[in-house]
C-alpha cells in the first residue's frame, strides 16, 4: 500500500519552536512525529511513502533518506510554494494509481494504530473517500462531521467558531481515498478541509467516517504540544 505524508508546513503557530526544526520532526515518545508515522505505515504494510517538503526540507530528507533503514521506500516532492493539503496530493497523481492513504505528518497516531482496519472499512462501504475520525475536548481548531447511522458523512464543518465539545467526531488528519478523487482537486493551492471534502459531499461521492478509539495527538500550538508530550 501507499501513503502520502504531509510534512511541508511551517508550523507558524508554534512560534520559535519551528524556526530551526520542521514541525513533523518534533519528538513525541522519544522520536520525531514523522518517524512515528513512518513506523506506523511500516507496521501496517504501507511500504511506499511519498513526503512533501517545503520548510527546512533537508532536515527531513537527510534524516530519512530513501527509507531503507525503516523498511520502506520514500520519495520526496519539494514545493517552492505551498500547495495545500490537497494540492500537494494532486501534484503527485503520477505516483498514485491505486487507493492510498493521506496522513498529516504532524499528528501522532501511535505505532500500533490499525490502518488495515481503515482500508477494510473503506472497501466494505464502497467508499470513495474515508476520513479517520477522533474525539477531542476542544474541537474549535478541527473539522467536525455529521454522520448518518452507517457512518456516511452528510456534512463537514471546518473549525467551527466558539465551539467546545467532547461529543463531536472530528477530522483526525488521515484519509484513505481512491485515485478518481484526484480529478476533483484543482491545480495549484487546494485544501482538503475547505475545498475538497465539502465538494465531494455536495457531488454525492461516498464519503465515510472511520471512528478511531484512541485520540490523535495534535501539536499545532505550544499548549497542545506540551499536552501531547505529557500525555
Amino acid at each position: 500500500m501507499r501513503a502520502v505524508i504531509l510534512a511541508a508546513g511551517k508550523g507558524e503557530r508554534l512560534g520559535a519552536i519551528t524556526q530551526n526544526i520542521p514541525k513533523p520532526m518534533i519528538k513525541i515518545a522519544g522520536k520525531p512525529v514523522l518517524e512515528q508515522n513512518i513506523l506506523m505505515c511500516k507496521n501496517n504494510g504501507v511500504d511506499e511513502i511519498l513526503i512533501n517538503l517545503h520548510h527546512l526540507p533537508l532536515t527531513i530528507k537527510n534524516y530519512f533518506g530513501d527509507g531503507n533503514k525503516w523498511g520502506v521506500n520514500i520519495n520526496y516532492r519539494y514545493e517552492t510554494k505551498l500547495l495545500g493539503t490537497a494540492g500537494t496530493v494532486r501534484n503527485s497523481k503520477d505516483l498514485l494509481d491505486m487507493p492510498f492513504f493521506v496522513i498529516y505528518g504532524d499528528n501522532y497516531f501511535s505505532n500500533d494504530f490499525d490502518m488495515c482496519a481503515i482500508r477494510k472499512f473503506h472497501e466494505k462501504n464502497h467508499s470513495d473517500f474515508t476520513i479517520v475520525l477522533s474525539q477531542l475536548d476542544d474541537i474549535s481548531q478541527s473539522g467536525i462531521v455529521e454522520l448518518t447511522s452507517d457512518c456516511k458523512i452528510s456534512r463537514f464543518i471546518e473549525k467551527p467558531i466558539n465551539v467546545r465539545s467532547n461529543n463531536s467526531w472530528v477530522n483526525a488528519g488521515m484519509y484513505f481515498m481512491v485515485p478518481k478523487i484526484l480529478e476533483k482537486i484543482d491545480n495549484g493551492y487546494s485544501d482538503f478541509a475547505n475545498d475538497v471534502i465539502p465538494l465531494l459531499i455536495d457531488d454525492d461521492f461516498n464519503v465515510y467516517g472511520y471512528k478511531m478509539i484512541k485520540k490523535v495527538l495534535p501539536i499545532d500550538t505550544p499548549e497542545l504540544l506540551e499536552k501531547s508530550i505529557n500525555n
